[in-house]
């Protein structure tokens, strides 16, 4: 009697224990020519623009075409670094460290980095 309450005891531990674990960060770290960047989960490299602003995206419509956001899912829940934050169009995007997160439509491989100085050097390379 005392085993199987020890192991039900231990069982629930567990069970409490998983479900409070930290959540997989929203990035991955990758290599290119330029150092280590930020990536989305297929490793392509993520961009941060000057023209946000804390919190805020600057990059709609047409230029969301070109720079794709890194989407939040609903469930997905801010941690560390990062931040959830609310796009014009309701939908939910990335930020690290009050930066929203972004891939570039031309990059067309894990380590390119072809957005990185783009319009006249608003566009950067997101580092770790």
């Amino acid at each position: 009697m005392k085993t199987s309450i020890s192991l039900a005891l231990a069982t629930a531990m567990s069970l409490a224990l998983a479900s409070t674990a930290f959540a997989a960060p929203p990035t991955k770290t990758g290599t290119t020519a330029k150092g280590s960047v930020l990536t989305d989960a297929k490793g392509m490299t993520l961009y941060t623009f000057d023209k946000d602003s804390e919190g805020k995206s600057g990059c709609n419509g047409p230029c969301a075409t070109n720079w794709p956001v890194l989407k939040a899912d609903a469930g997905d829940k801010a941690e560390g670094g990062y931040t959830i934050i609310s796009r014009d169009d309701g939908s939910r995007q990335w930020a690290y460290k009050g930066k929203p997160l972004y891939t570039f439509a031309k990059d067309q491989k894990a380590g390119d980095i072809t957005g990185d100085g783009f319009l006249d050097g608003a566009w950067h390379l997101a580092q770790p």
